[in-house]
């Protein structure tokens, strides 16, 4: 595996998600980069990547992020991060929980002069919110009052 990419990848992500070191984009992330998520061509270089990692810094305390690697070709990456944190803030609709929360992300990072220029992300992150909302709906008190008075 280039030894470069990975270390990469590992320091981006640890300067981004846990440690929330903005100043760090321009260090592993090139100006024209884009990111392939949801059937969407997301565009926007390093303020597209400073907003997204603030939305989840927002939302999600005490993030852990572990990463696994498994393919590269000469200009890319496939990588598996699993993400560990409390829902704490609001995200995209879904309210905070106050929950433990884990997701993973599929991720495919392509470089171009050493830097990340172009990424295709799969994450069961709604999924996992979707699932963190049905459990708490089954605990609350009056879930169950209507359950029992039916």
């Amino acid at each position: 595996m280039n030894q470069h990419a990975k270390e990469q990848i590992l320091s981006a992500t640890s300067a981004l998600f846990c440690d929330g070191q903005y100043e760090v984009i321009g260090k592993h992330f090139a100006p024209d980069y884009v990111v392939h998520t949801a059937g969407q061509d997301l565009r926007g270089g390093p303020k597209l990547i400073r907003s997204a990692i603030e939305l989840y810094r927002g939302a999600f305390r005490n993030l852990v992020v572990d990463v696994q690697f498994f393919m590269e070709s000469a200009d890319t990456v496939s990588w598996q991060r699993t993400m560990r944190a409390t829902h704490t803030g609001a995200f995209k609709g879904f309210p905070a929980t106050g929950q433990p929360i884990v997701w993973r992300e599929m991720v495919v990072s392509r470089f171009c002069n050493s830097l990340i220029i172009e990424e295709w992300v799969v994450t069961d992150l709604a999924e996992q919110l979707l699932f963190s909302r049905k459990s708490l709906s089954h605990k609350s008190p009056q879930s169950k009052r209507l359950r029992s008075d039916a």
